[in-house]
């Protein structure tokens, strides 16, 4: 299984002929749409999903987007019938194929600002091992080969990061939602703390790279 990053959140799964998006959202370059067809989407955020760019698509392709209740409700205010019609909602717990891959489900709200707020919900994905938690820390019950672990946000914690990439055990970690650090000595600085800190095989995958992981 093949794992590619985009900026930001947005993280291509591929296997053979099987191609899952996640998260493409509107730092996401238009490469990582090539040839994708299935499209999961974490929570309504423009950072996790670009709700033009699907409309763009929509024109030329099909796709099926997997997203909670909230993301085609946002689609429905933004008078996007096309990407509502597209999207197939899901919440927590509940298991589905995409792109040809096992998909399930967890968590259910985004982490927590301050004051309470954003107070949407926001779904975890785990892919065949590979879990992407969106805007959360929430640890699954399965079992994780790979996680994408959140490394930057409003919501953020160092902390709060090493606690739930121990909690969840994977084999290996490699960091997402960066687009805030912004430089190379943010990225540096939580790298080695993951690294030194984080229990698991860490490594950053290069904006555009590839690395090759266990299902």
């Amino acid at each position: 299984m093949l794992l590619t990053k985009f900026s930001h959140a947005a993280v291509l799964v591929e296997d053979g002929d099987r191609r899952l998006l996640v998260d493409p959202g509107m730092w996401t370059e238009p490469a990582a749409y090539d040839g994708v067809t299935d499209i999961l989407v974490t929570h309504e955020h423009a950072d996790h999903v670009d709700i033009d760019q699907l409309a763009s698509l929509l024109k030329t392709r099909q796709l099926r987007v997997f997203a909670p209740e909230a993301v085609r409700d946002s689609a429905a205010r933004q008078d996007a019938a096309a990407v509502v019609d597209a999207i197939t909602t899901v919440g927590p717990g509940d298991t589905f194929t995409a792109g040809g891959f096992g998909v399930t489900a967890v968590g259910g709200a985004h982490a927590e600002i301050y004051d309470g707020l954003p107070g949407c919900p926001n779904l975890g994905y785990v892919v065949d091992g590979v879990y992407h938690p969106g805007d959360s820390f929430f640890v699954p019950e399965q079992p994780v080969t790979a996680l994408l672990v959140p490394v930057g946000g409003p919501w953020f914690t160092l902390r709060g990061a090493l606690d739930f990439t121990r909690a969840v055990a994977p084999a290996r970690a490699f960091p997402i939602h960066d687009r805030m650090l912004s430089s190379d000595i943010g990225y540096q600085y939580i790298d080695r703390w993951m690294e030194a800190k984080g229990n698991t095989d860490y490594g950053r995958i290069p904006l555009g790279g590839t690395v090759s992981v266990d299902a």
